[in-house]
Parts: structure tokens; C-alpha cells; sequence
């Protein structure tokens, strides 16, 4: 259940083309910030779009939790293609087709099985709507799961342009050029913001209790998907710059992608066996807010989990994943090489650093839950914000773990280990179903959601623990665990010092500040300042020199613009 952009790393600067074993420490550093800060600014622009959309369709209710149902269909294949089957199939065959003669035509015939293969996909999956939302729906009211299968129709179409926007990117990627890619998002939320704005200066907002016809249907879900559309089609000129010349080429005999085939299909396994959790995880949420069969317009469900999953992969975004997509390709090149050496060392870093920031960032979005939910809900009730803000709290307990588990996933890709992969997923799902159906049992329908957050960390740790173990064994029998422990243990004591000052300080900034949004944005600058300085310092008194890996670079680089 994992949702991570495909990694890669940058090439040698200056040519776009060539993709050396070994990026020197400069490239790698200046292409994690390229793609740190487009990530950066596509998620600050999802806040935007995300607080738009509550305004439009609210966080609660019938026609948020239809629509979220819709627009996941599409996600969920966006994310099988970019977190898993692209990582482990797409990039290091094009890595290697680029090292040898004739790469181009592997990379067209590549191209050209996939683009057919999503449109094939996307036509059956659109037509197989209505089977499509009962399977990821519970909901007890039949309104509300035809207002879903019409918003499937307009949503489903998304996974062509999904796919392609993933195809392009990894091979963008692959010739050196990471800003296209990671950029991309921008424009899509810039269209999606746009269509809302339409759709709320046309028909309302969601406090006008709209009537859903097909005109709105067709802004709003069309507005989506429009902007879906936008984002892969912006990759096209940028493919050109990279200098790749693609053609449409047919016919995979000879073409060396039997092997991969071999990889795609267990990654698929593994994605299917965790798409299982993911389904019964969306059938709770959207049999929570009708548990009684009552109208309940403040209980967490789908929309809920999609507002609370966005603020939890957040931080995942900006650092963990360009981090990891700066390693990916070396670590592909390391693995291909037998440089076991080289791969532990690979894995370490990643670990370490990855670990520092999703350890405070987790710390900070659990003592911030409510005011962060608070600014994108600008419009909703204190109920609704309460029932986001639970769930973000479950979520955000497991980041660490979800960090790490993100950097061993792409050990196993490095590895093309797809089937190696597999009873970790297994696991992970069966935690993650009895999680959520334990808690369904045992909670009331208002905290469904958040027991199935809680859950998915409990997988999270589970998988890592796994993971790291079976790692062990292929590289050599170490992992550089106790150096890893050590820098955890560290950052963890500096995390609680950080915790419990901003707890402290929450507590007194609730009562003298303001109220409101205003006083939400005063909370989160306050206390996420000083929990940023108290972690700072304690890592800095704890001799955490990773710390210097994380910050260094920008640190360095503020000092010579200076």
C-alpha cells in the first residue's frame, strides 16, 4: 500500500544523456533538489487544490465520499505503475539500453507495449465501472453509490494519462532530466484548482447543497480529469529536449523484455496481494459514516482518509522519495555491478538521512494534526476537522517506518527481486485487513478510519522488520544495522525532547493566540518552529552528523548566495 514516485538518479551535468555508474556526490545533491523542490511546490499547490476542493465538495458527507471512491480508481492504478511495476521493470532496463547499441529501439518498443497496454486497460476498467466502485464501496446508501459509478465514468479515463505521465517520467529520468517529472504535478493542480473555482462560481460550493446533475458531474469530475490530462502531456516537449527521438515500434520478440516480464508479473502479484488491504480498508471508511443507516455527515470515511493519507505522504514526498529517486539508479548500477559493498553503503545513507526527517516530521505532524487539517479545511465544521485530524494522527505514528520500508522496496527493485518482495506484502496485508476489520469490530463507526491508519503503520514497521532481515542475508549478512540503530535511537531522544516543547507550547498558543484559520497558521508556525529547534539542537548535542547529509547542502548553498 505504498505510493512512492518511481526513483532514478541524475546524470553527469551538462549531458543529458549519459547515465554513469557512479553520479559524482554534486549531481546527486543538486538533482535530489531539483526534484525537492518540484515536489515541493506540486504539494503546496495540493494544498491549495485539496483546501478548493473541500470548499467545493466538502471533507464529510455523501457526495465528498462518492467522489473519493471515483477518483481512486484511477490513483490506485497510478500508483501500482509508478510505486512498483515501473520501478522494477521500466528503469533499469532503460538504464542498461542506454549503455549499449540499439538502446533507443528497446526503449520504443518498451513504450509502445505500455501505452497500448494502458489504453487497453483504461477502456475495460471504464466500462467495468459500476463493478469497479461496489468492490472498493460499502456505502448504505444507494444515492450515494450512483453518484459514484457517474463520477467513475468521467474519473477511470485518467489512467491512460496516468500511465503515460509515469512511462515518460521514468524515461526523462533515465536520460538525466528529473525537473520535467517531478514539475509535471504543478500543472495539473493548476487546472484542477481552475475547474473547482468554475464549478463553485457556477453552481456553489459545498455549504450550497448542490444537486448533482450531469452538468456538475461533467465540471467538477471532467476538472479532474482534465488536469490528469495536462500533467503527461507537458512531458512530451520535454522529451524532446532530452533527446529522445521515440517511435512507434511493435513487437517485443528479440527485444529483450522477457525478463522483465518475468519481474511484472510478480510485481504484480505483490501489488495484488496489497491492493486486497487497500480494499478492505475503502469498504470500511465507506461503510463508516452509514454504520447506522442514518445520514451522518461528520464521520470519517473515504474523503476523510484522502485528506489524512495526503498530509501523511507529505513529508514522505519532499524528502524520503527524492532522496531515493537520487540513489535509485546507482543503486541499480551497484546491484547489476555485484558491488554488495557498494549497495549496503547506498542502503545506510538512505536509512539514516530518510530516518532524520520522517522522524520529526512525524513527531510534528502528530502534535499538529488538528491546526494543519484546520487550514485545508477552511470552510468545514469543527466535527469534520476532528475526524481528518484523527486520522492523520494514526497515520503519522508509522512515517518512520514507512521511510524505511520506501528505501528497502527500492533495494529489491535495484535487485529486479520482485518475487523476493512477495511474503513481505503478504504480510504486510494481512496486518493491515486484520487491523482494519479488528478495529470495525471493536470501535465506534467514528474511529473505523483511523484504526485502519493505525494499521497500515503496524504494516509499515512489520515490513521493514522483514525486509531488513532478508536484506541481511543478501548482502552479506550486514546492513550496517547497528550504525542505522544508533543514529535512530539519537534522533528519536532528540524527537521527544522536540515532542513534548511543542505540546507545551501548542497548549499556550491555543490560549493567548486567535482563533480560527488565523490562529491554526500561528500554531503551526510557532510550534513547528520550535520543535524544528529543539530537534535541531538535540541532534546537534547528540553528535548526529547525518544531520550535515540532510541540511548541509542547502545550508552551503544559502551561505553563497550570500
Amino acid at each position: 500500500m505504498t505510493a512512492t514516485p518511481p526513483p532514478r538518479d541524475p546524470a553527469t551535468p551538462g549531458d543529458p544523456g549519459d547515465v554513469p555508474d557512479e553520479a559524482p556526490q554534486g549531481g546527486l545533491r543538486r538533482g535530489a533538489a531539483l526534484m525537492a523542490s518540484g515536489t515541493a511546490v506540486s504539494r503546496l499547490l495540493g494544498f491549495l487544490r485539496a483546501m478548493v476542493l473541500a470548499a467545493a465538495i466538502g471533507a464529510t458527507g455523501q457526495a465528498a465520499d462518492a467522489f473519493s471512491v471515483a477518483n481512486k480508481l484511477p490513483n490506485v492504478l497510478y500508483m501500482l505503475l509508478a510505486g512498483g511495476v515501473l520501478n522494477a521493470v521500466l528503469v533499469p532496463q532503460v538504464v542498461r539500453a542506454y549503455k549499449r547499441d540499439g538502446g533507443q529501439e528497446y526503449v520504443d518498443r518498451l513504450l509502445s507495449f505500455g501505452f497500448a497496454l494502458l489504453a487497453g486497460v483504461s477502456v475495460v476498467l471504464t466500462l467495468a465501472a459500476p463493478l469497479l466502485v461496489r468492490l472498493y464501496a460499502d456505502p448504505c446508501s444507494t444515492t450515494q453509490l450512483a453518484l459514484a459509478t457517474t463520477f467513475a465514468y468521467w474519473c477511470i479515463p485518467q489512467l491512460f494519462f496516468y500511465g503515460v505521465y509515469a512511462l515518460l517520467g521514468q524515461v526523462l529520468n533515465a536520460r538525466g532530466s528529473f525537473g520535467p517529472y517531478m514539475w509535471a504535478p504543478v500543472v495539473n493542480n493548476l487546472v484542477s484548482i481552475a475547474g473547482f473555482g468554475v464549478f463553485m462560481a457556477v453552481f456553489g460550493g459545498a455549504s450550497a447543497d448542490v444537486t448533482w446533475g450531469t452538468p456538475q458531474i461533467a465540471v467538477f469530475a471532467g476538472s479532474a480529469t482534465l488536469g490528469v490530462v495536462a500533467q503527461a502531456l507537458v512531458l512530451v516537449p520535454a522529451l524532446r529536449r532530452a533527446g529522445v527521438g521515440y517511435r512507434w515500434r511493435w513487437g517485443l520478440r528479440g527485444s529483450g523484455l522477457g525478463r522483465a516480464g518475468k519481474v511484472a508479473t510478480w510485481t504484480f502479484i505483490g501489488l495484488a496481494i496489497g491492493q486486497l488491504g487497500y480494499v478492505v480498508v475503502s469498504r470500511v471508511a465507506s461503510a463508516a459514516p452509514g454504520a447506522a443507516c442514518v445520514a451522518t455527515s461528520d464521520i470519517a470515511g473515504n474523503a476523510a482518509y484522502d485528506y489524512a493519507f495526503m498530509l501523511f505522504m507529505l513529508p514522505h514526498s519532499l524528502v524520503t522519495v527524492s532522496l531515493a529517486t537520487a540513489l535509485f539508479t546507482r543503486l541499480s548500477a551497484r546491484a547489476h555491478d555485484g558491488d554488495v559493498a557498494g549497495v549496503r553503503a547506498d542502503l545506510s545513507t538512505g536509512l539514516r538521512v530518510v530516518g532524520l526527517f520522517t522522524l520529526i516530521a512525524g513527531a510534528g505532524l502528530t502534535v499538529l494534526a488538528r491546526p494543519v487539517v484546520r487550514l485545508i479545511l477552511v470552510s468545514s465544521s469543527e466535527a469534520a476537522v476532528s475526524a481528518v485530524a484523527g486520522v492523520v494522527v494514526a497515520m503519522a505514528v508509522g512515517l518512520p517506518a514507512f521511510g524505511a520500508w520506501s528505501m528497502c522496496q527500492r533495494v529489491y527493485y535495484a535487485y529486479e527481486d520482485a518475487k523476493g518482495m512477495v511474503p513481505v506484502q503478504a504480510a504486510m496485508a494481512g496486518v493491515v485487513v486484520a487491523g482494519t476489520l479488528l478495529g470495525q469490530a471493536v470501535l465506534p463507526h467514528s474511529a473505523w478510519v483511523a484504526g485502519a491508519g493505525l494499521s497500515m503503520s503496524a504494516s509499515y514497521l512489520l515490513g521493514t522488520l522483514m525486509a531488513m532481515r532478508a536484506l541481511r542475508r543478501r548482502l552479506g549478512g550486514d546492513v550496517d544495522g547497528a550504525h542505522v540503530l544508533r543514529t535512530h535511537a539519537r534522533a528519536g531522544l532528540a524527537t521527544v525532547a522536540a515532542a513534548a516543547v511543542g505540546v507545551a507550547v501548542l497548549l499556550v498558543v491555543q490560549v493567548v493566540g486567535p482563533g480560527g484559520v488565523v490562529g491554526a497558521l500561528v500554531q503551526c508556525a510557532v510550534v513547528g518552529t520550535v520543535m524544528v529547534l529543539v530537534y535541531v539542537g538535540g541532534l546537534k548535542l547528540l553528535r548526529v552528523r547525518e544531520l550535515d547529509q540532510l541540511v548541509g547542502p542547502l545550508v552551503r548553498r544559502l551561505r553563497g548566495r550570500r
